[in-house]
Order: C-alpha cells, then structure tokens, then sequence
C-alpha cells in the first residue's frame, strides 16, 4: 500500500470543545493516525487558546500564508499524497496551488456542512420568505460551493439530507461524494448503567458556539418565543447556555430570576451535558448534523429540536425526545419530557439506537479509509469521468487564481 502523507488545511485551528467542526476535524485526524499515516496540519488562521495541541498527539502544525508563494515551496517539499481542505474556503484558496504542484495527491473536500444551505436558509428566514430549491439554484454562495465540490475527488458530506440534495437537485455524480457523519464510540451497556437517572437530573441546558449564527438566533428564540411558556408549566425550572465565545447580544439575556442563566464556556461539556435532564435547541437555520444533539444522545439526555435541528440525523429511527416546530407546542413537548419519567426513559433509548446505528465508528472507520486507497488507484481514470471537474480546473479556477498570484504581487511592493 502507499505510504500515505496527508496535508489538512485547516480553516481554523482545531478546538474539539469549543464546536462540533472541531470535533468532528479531530475525529478524522484521528482514523489517518490510526492507520499509521503521517499527517501534517496547517492553516492561515490565529490560532486561539482553545486550541488543542496536535503535536501531543503525533501531527505537525505549521502556519501558512494566504495569497503567497511561501505555500508553494513548502508543498513541493513535503509532497503529500493527500490534501483535505477543510470546508471549501480552503479548496478556493490552495486548490490551485495543490493542483500545480501536487498533481498526483488525492484532493479531498470536508464540507463540514453545505455553507451555502446555511446562508442561504437565513437570508430567507431575515426576509421573512419560504425557501426553496429555486433560491438555491440562483446563488453566489451555492455555486461557489459546488464548484469547489466538483474540483475534489472526493466530498466528505456529512448528513444524509445533503447526501440527497447535492445528488437529487445538483446532480452530482456520487463517485465523488462520501457519506461520513460523525464519527463515535458504541454506546455499550456498561456506560448506561454509569448514567445518572432521571429523578437525579435538574436543568434543562443549551449548548453551542456562539461564533455560529445559527446558535445565537436559537438562544434568542428560546427567551423570546419558548421559555416563558416553559416557566409557567415548570414554575421553578432553570435553563442553562454553555458555549464557546458567548456575544455580548447573548450575555444580555441572563436573567437569574427568570431561571435563564448565561453560564459560557466550559472545559468538558460532556460533564454538564450527563447532569442535565433536556437539552433544547430550537433551531430555526442551519445546515449538517448538530453536535449538540449527538452529544445529548452520548450523554443519555433527551432533546428536544426543529425539523431543522434533527435533519439527516436519525435515518427511520425515532427521534432522542420531540421533533417541534411550532413554538407553542416545543414548550409543551419540552415540559412533558422533563416532567415525565417514562416518556424521558423512552426518548433516551431511541438516542443509545441511533449512535449505535448511525454513528458507529467501528463501522464507518475502514469503508472511509478502502474508498481513499480505491480511488488512488484509479485516480486518473476517476478523475477523467469527473469531466465538469476537469473543466472548472481549466477554466473558472483561473479567477481564484490569478487574484491570488496579483495580490501577492501588490503585498512583495508593501514589504
């Protein structure tokens, strides 16, 4: 077999406790190691000190420069054999230059989630206007996306909501596109029994990355449309919001007398999230699978969410909770879940059946890793029957390109 040499370039430094991207970067980290691969981490970002060190765990970190040649000396040196850009920002800006020097290396696009379904869902939510498809189909943002998909090799999608969308509504050729949702630890009977049961949990909790819109606008929503409703059900309840980098827009909903409590970041979520009795995320827009709802799940804690929120989640099984996207009617579910003991229990099993099913990393793990060695092994020939990728290489790159190479031009007269 090859002996692998993988570049990942980062569009953040990972930080695995502070979001689910990160987690979920961590994880396929993780599965390269696990094969012995080398693996080097790079990124143009800062890097915060919420950033977990690699290099503990065997991968190089190096920062790089955006828009500057120092990039491409350093790939013609370390010639990876492959290249996964994280989230397609990081496609349109190093693609190119991985293209030229690197021709050979397997190109591999985490998405992370589509980005363009994301916007594009709350630009019609401020508008107050339906989504569609055909909204879709007329974007920037869409088209910027599938592009970068189609200069891939291969598309790590994680939800099967969006496995759909890109084959039904793009066409995309699914040679091109994996299915890899998160990747977790069976849920084994042991660690249920490790559980702390229902009559010992108090609070309903909140958690989420308030860099992430989608998390903001849900905090709000849960203050404005949901949690008094909740108070005069479950007159003493509390909610508690955890999160990394907490806006000064959420600070403000702290409310002690009201039970809404601003708590902010904390080092083992996990910890908070096994206490907890409801986890609530009534999301309004977003895209991909949600980390605070696998977590919940993990944790043996019941959830209840939108439609939005649980999309190409649980596949036919039944939902950790309540799926609700009527205000009103989250309430109630909400009250119902935390007050009724054998509703909670059964909402809690569904959770163990849909990590066990959908999220197994024993099982996931060696399919992802034979489909990478398969495709090397017919690179050219995959890569000739992905002719609209081979076109937007010839062509539409050039733009990316040729912007990239003048701005490093304009930046060689500053200095």
């Amino acid at each position: 077999m090859i002996e692998q040499q993988v570049l990942i370039i980062g569009y953040v430094w990972v930080e695995p406790n502070s979001s689910a991207a990160g987690s979920r970067m961590l994880q396929i980290i993780e599965q390269f190691l696990k094969q012995h691969w080398k693996v080097t981490f790079v990124s143009p970002a800062q890097k915060s000190n919420k950033a977990i060190s690699l290099t503990s765990i065997g991968v190089d970190e190096i920062s790089i420069q955006l828009n500057h040649t120092s990039f491409d000396d350093f790939i013609k040196e370390l010639q990876p054999t492959i290249v996964l850009f994280d989230r397609f920002m990081m496609e349109e800006q190093f693609g190119w230059r991985v293209a030229e020097n690197c021709p050979n290396a397997l190109r591999i696009l985490d998405t992370e989630d589509l980005h363009f379904l994301r916007k594009i869902r709350h630009q019609q939510l401020k508008k107050g206007q339906k989504f569609s498809t055909e909204v879709l189909l007329k974007s920037e943002h869409t088209k910027r996306e599938i592009a970068s998909i189609l200069r891939c090799d291969l598309s790590l999608i994680i939800s099967t909501f969006e496995m759909d969308l890109l084959k039904n509504v793009f066409n995309i050729d699914d040679r091109i596109l994996y299915y890899l949702p998160f990747l977790v630890d069976k849920i084994h009977e042991h660690q249920i029994k490790k559980w702390t049961p229902f009559q010992e949990r108090n609070h309903f909790i909140f958690v989420g990355n308030f860099f992430h819109k989608p998390n903001i606008d849900a905090v709000i929503t849960l203050k404005k449309e949901v949690w008094t409703k909740i108070r005069e059900m479950l007159p003493k309840a509390e909610i508690h919001i955890y999160g990394a980098y907490i806006t000064p827009q959420v600070q403000q909903l702290h409310n002690k007398k009201e039970g809404f409590i601003i708590k902010g970041f904390v080092e083992d979520i996990q910890e908070v999230v096994k206490k907890a009795k409801v986890v609530l995320a009534p999301l309004r827009f977003g895209a991909g699978i949600k980390g605070k709802l696998t977590e919940a799940m993990l944790c043996g804690t019941p959830s209840v969410t939108t439609e939005i929120g649980a999309e190409g989640m649980c596949g036919n099984f039944p939902w950790n909770g309540f799926i609700e996207d009527n205000f009103s009617d989250f309430a109630l579910m909400s009250a119902e879940l935390y007050s009724n003991k054998s509703t909670w229990e059964n909402a809690q099993k569904n959770g163990i059946e849909i990590i066990n099913y959908s999220y197994n990393k024993e099982e996931l793990s060696a399919p992802f890793i034979n489909q990478i060695y398969k495709i090397q092994d017919t690179l050219d020939k995959h890569r000739t029957h992905n002719f609209l990728g081979a076109l937007l290489q010839h062509q539409t790159l050039h733009a990316t390109k040729y912007l990239s190479k003048w701005i490093a031009e304009k930046n060689k007269d500053i200095c």
